[in-house]
């Protein structure tokens, strides 16, 4: 049975003991050092290889998440894998648990079109930049969106430059004269081609995305799949997302049926009049719509950005393809694979109770504040005091901290996160940022690049 090491600091080693006997199925054993500094969260690779003493006498050893430093030389220094755990101990059964079963997020099944709505009223430089942006959050496809009685003369020129930038395109018109010139021009893509304007498909060697004549019209949409299938050319199909309350549920029906009826063609699911037209988060209306997309083998989807409200909208769907993608691969549910679309709740918000801090609390004898959040409010605690409030305003006459505007500065800002942990039920760490999942980008510190074929993500240890 393998033997793991558990490194820790003064005042964590009892509750990383009691969590690891509370663990009684694990397939491990164990021991816990202690290596003679007070906080976990302080331990650096230098300071382990310093303190713990070889031989080492185990098959692995696990140090506190927060620990900073080169693992691998660790690893190299004492013969045996050097590997980060949670950031706090009561997640390490949950640690664990994860380890057992992992996930390959690199792969996916389904691509996303990202738009540039405006394109017309942007200058080349400006639909550059939007597709370098969009690209980074995710995109495989940059559609270059025309407007309705809105001259686009530089069409052909947008068309070039981002083919020359290594990017695939899209034209979105729904005027032949626009979709033969962004073809000719070299676009990967046309759309949205009905039954009576196929005859662009055979202009130019764009692959067509083709819709009915009218949203539910789903006839002349089978007559344009059916047409294309003869011809034996690459095509996508969209029957069109409506948005609540216009038709959304029987826009779905019509994917499932276009799915039954076309076990094999490639669809398209267009999910911008959700995540534009709802005023609601996108993180969770996004995990949804790609679940239909994974269930439905959906080949891409079409995504924009226009509001502010959806400008994570991108790399939101990027994340849930993947999740979605893993999710149904394995067939188990959508949960305990990644937690970045989780951006306002956490699973485990509070680790600690109220008793479990008072415990913490006593043991200290130093006068720096620690500061921790529990279901009854947040803890501020040093050798002196012991306060709990759910105000920050009304814990700061407890601190006396007056005469130190410097301290006064740091934890006013401790505790208004931990103030917005509380109240959101989110992980609060101290001296850590909030985590806000994929909707916000994260410090080169807190990252961990990891690259697989075809794409690049960037994800933040755990």
């Amino acid at each position: 049975m393998e033997h793991i090491v558990f490194l820790t600091g003064r005042l964590a080693e009892k509750s990383v003991v009691q969590v690891l006997e509370g663990m009684t199925n694990a397939p491990f054993t164990w021991e816990v050092r202690e290596i003679g500094l007070q906080v976990a969260a302080l331990m650096t690779a230098d300071m382990i290889r310093r303190r713990v003493t070889l031989p080492l006498r185990a098959d692995r050893m696990i140090v506190p998440g927060r620990c900073r430093g080169d693992l691998l030389a660790l690893s190299e220094h004492f013969g045996l894998p050097v590997e980060r755990g949670p950031e706090e101990a009561k997640d390490l059964p949950l640690h664990f648990g994860h380890a057992a079963r992992k996930f390959d997020l690199s792969r996916y099944s389904t691509e996303i079109f990202a738009e540039i709505v405006d394109a017309p009223r942007l200058d080349l430089e400006g639909i550059a930049a939007r597709a370098k942006h969009y690209a980074e959050q995710g995109a495989d496809v940059i559609d270059v969106g025309c407007l309705p009685d809105t001259p686009f003369p530089h069409l052909e020129d947008a068309v070039r430059m981002l083919k020359a930038g290594g990017y695939r395109v899209s034209v979105d018109s729904m005027v032949t004269d626009e979709l033969l010139r962004g073809g000719r021009a070299g676009a990967d893509y046309l759309m949205s081609l009905n039954v009576d304007t196929l005859w662009v498909a055979d202009e130019v060697p764009s692959t067509p995305i083709v819709v009915a004549r009218e949203p539910h019209d789903m006839a002349s949409l089978h007559h344009a799949i059916d047409a294309l299938v003869a011809r034996g050319k690459p095509f996508l199909a969209d029957p069109i997302l409506d948005p609540i309350p216009f038709g959304f549920a029987a826009s779905i029906a019509r994917y499932v049926a276009l799915r039954e009826q076309y076990p094999d063609v490639a669809i398209m699911l267009g999910v911008g009049n959700l995540t534009e037209l709802t005023e609601a988060d996108t993180s969770g209306i996004n995990a949804v719509l790609l679940g239909i997309a994974a269930e439905l083998r959906v080949s891409a989807v079409l995504t924009t950005s226009v509001s502010l409200h959806a400008r994570r909208a991108v790399r939101e769907a990027d994340v849930a393809r993947r999740v979605m993608h893993a999710a149904f691969e394995a067939q188990v549910l959508p949960k305990g694979i990644d937690s970045d679309l989780s951006a306002l709740h956490s699973k485990r918000p509070f680790p600690y109770d109220a008793d479990e801090i008072a415990a913490f609390a006593e043991q200290v004898r130093d006068p720096n504040f620690r500061v921790q959040v529990t279901t009854d409010g947040i803890h501020v605690y040093n050798r002196d005091v012991h306060v709990v409030e759910v105000d920050p305003f009304a814990l700061y006459p407890h601190l006396k901290l007056e005469n130190d505007g410097g301290h006064a500065f740091y934890m006013g800002v401790q505790t208004a996160r931990a103030e917005i942990a509380w109240r959101l039920g989110k992980r609060f760490d101290q001296d850590q940022v909030l985590d806000w999942g994929c909707q916000v980008e994260r410090s080169a510190e807190d990252l961990e690049v990891w690259c697989a074929p075809g794409t690049t993500k960037v994800k933040r240890s755990k």
